[in-house]
C-alpha cells in the first residue's frame, strides 16, 4: 500500500474530488487538515511544498503534487489496476482531457468567480451569474446524446465535473433548467458509490467554514 498523504480541506469542492477517486481506486489517505482561516497554507512549511498555497496537495512519498485534476490523473495512472477511469488510448484521453479542462477553465471557474464573493458577504454580481449559467448551458449542450461526460463510462472527468455541479446546486444554482445536466448527474451520483458519503460530509464542513468566516468578518467590521 502507498503512503500518500493529502493536505486537505474538507469543505473544499477540489479536496473532495481527490478523495472521491482515491476511494473508488482502493486507495488509503492519510488526511492533514489545513485550516485555511488560520492561513495554515501560507505557513512557509506549507509554501515549501507548494508554493501555489492552496489544498489539496498530495504527497506521495515527498513527490509534492498540487492542483486536483492533476492529482486525480496522477493517481489513476499509478495506482489503479485498469486505465478505465483515465483511458491510455491517445483519443480516449484527449477527450477526457478536454472535459477536465472545460471544468478547470469554464465551468468551475465561473462558478468560482461568482460564488467566493458572496461567501465573503458581498452581493451576487449579475454579469458573473451571467457568465456562470451560460457555462452550464454550455455543459448541457456538451452533454446532449451522452450518458458520461467523455466517453461511453464514468472516468475522472465525471468526478470532477459532478463536485462542481453539485457545489453550484448547493449553492443555489438551478441546475433542474438544464436536462442533460440534470440526467447525467444523477446517473453519475449513482455510478460513484462514495459520492452521495463523501460529498455530504463536505457540505456539513462548509456550512460551518461559512459560519466561522461570518463571524470572523462581523468581528473585522466592529474592529474597524
Amino acid at each position: 500500500m502507498p503512503k500518500l498523504r493529502l493536505y486537505h480541506a474538507e469543505a473544499s469542492p477540489p479536496c473532495r474530488t481527490v478523495r472521491m477517486v482515491a476511494r473508488t481506486l482502493g486507495l488509503e489517505l492519510q488526511l492533514v487538515d489545513v485550516d485555511l482561516l488560520q492561513n495554515e497554507h501560507l505557513k512557509p512549511q506549507f509554501l515549501q511544498m507548494n508554493p501555489q498555497h492552496q489544498v489539496p496537495l498530495l504527497d506521495d512519498n515527498g513527490f509534492y503534487l498540487p492542483e486536483s485534476r492533476a492529482i486525480i490523473a496522477y493517481l489513476v495512472d499509478n495506482y489503479a489496476k485498469d486505465d478505465s477511469l483515465y483511458p491510455r488510448d491517445p483519443k480516449k484521453r484527449a477527450t477526457v482531457n478536454r472535459m477536465l479542462f472545460f471544468d478547470a477553465g469554464t465551468l468551475w471557474m465561473n462558478y468560482h468567480i461568482y460564488q467566493m464573493p458572496i461567501f465573503y458577504g458581498q452581493p451576487g454580481d449579475p454579469e458573473k451569474q451571467k457568465k456562470m449559467l451560460e457555462a452550464f448551458a454550455l455543459f448541457d449542450k456538451l452533454l446532449e446524446g451522452k450518458e458520461w461526460a467523455a466517453g461511453s463510462h464514468v472516468t475522472i472527468a465525471d468526478y470532477a465535473l459532478a463536485v462542481t455541479a453539485t457545489s453550484a446546486q448547493w449553492s443555489g444554482v438551478d441546475l433542474k433548467v438544464y436536462d442533460n445536466v440534470t440526467r447525467w448527474l444523477e446517473r453519475t451520483k449513482e455510478g460513484i458509490t462514495c459520492f452521495d458519503e463523501i460529498n455530504n460530509s463536505s457540505f456539513a464542513a462548509l456550512k460551518e467554514l461559512l459560519q466561522k468566516l461570518k463571524e470572523k468578518l462581523a468581528e473585522m467590521s466592529v474592529d474597524k
